[in-house]
């Protein structure tokens, strides 16, 4: 069914981008595709798109330089496409702003329903659809809207993207409990998530680095040897 969604699909193997291209269009996404960095930044800047598949390996410039580059302008999803798979590249992947990753070679349905994911949350983001009718928290100095997807904090907005900000959502809204690892990728990703629970700290990093401040009487909480929780100081 036409949905008048675009993907950017970027890798500089052409047969790779044609068997994509064959899976995501039968979904009824409309199709652009690049063959390099330089290639992919540009129709990025030129046809705007829902989301971007970015290979990591690309000649020109590496896909990190190609999402750093995305990065800078929006929030636009971004898969990572990835044949080697190794941690160090997931996680470096996550920390310039990735949205999430496949390892190649990878199941089409597991590709499909990664995108689906990803540009659900992005929509939801973007429109505050799916949102509870009153979901701002507020905390000392800190708000969490979830009907909008903004956050204040000393009433300046902190741009943060979708993942991000349903992590510290929930968190905060179950203020003051312990969540694992494997807990949090269940609630936030909603699927298998290749099981590395470093995906969970990445982006626990990234929260603490837009929010963190001195003198409130909330902070997020690493519980050693647990996981994570947003506590508040009920004094």
């Amino acid at each position: 069914m036409p949905n008048n969604q675009t993907v950017l699909i970027v890798d500089d193997e052409v047969n790779i981008c044609e068997l994509i291209r064959l899976y995501v269009e039968k979904e009824g996404y409309h199709v652009v595709i690049a063959h390099d960095g330089q290639e992919a930044v540009d129709k990025f800047k030129s046809t705007s798109p829902d989301m971007v598949l970015l290979d990591v390996m690309l000649p020109v410039k590496d896909g990190w330089q190609v999402c750093r580059e995305i990065r800078a302008i929006d929030n636009t999803p971004i898969i990572m496409l990835t044949a080697k798979g190794e941690t160090f590249d997931k996680v470096l992947g996550l920390e310039l702003g990735a949205d999430d990753y496949i390892v190649k070679p990878f199941e089409p349905k597991e590709l499909i329903a990664r995108i689906k994911a990803v540009l659900r949350r992005s929509e939801s983001y973007s429109k505050g659809e799916n949102a509870e009718e009153d979901g701002e928290l507020r905390f000392d100095g800190l708000r969490i809207n979830q009907a909008t997807y903004e956050i204040y904090l000393d009433d300046k907005k902190i741009e943060m993207p979708p993942k991000e900000f349903e992590l510290l959502y929930f968190l905060a809204k179950n203020t003051n409990k312990v969540f694992t690892r494997d807990q949090l990728l269940d609630e936030i990703w909603g699927y298998e998530f290749f099981g590395d629970s470093r995906t969970v700290d990445v982006h626990i990093k990234r929260i603490r680095e837009k929010i963190e401040t001195e003198g409130k009487n909330w902070h997020l909480k690493t519980v050693w040897g647990v996981g994570y929780k947003f506590e508040v100081d009920q004094k």
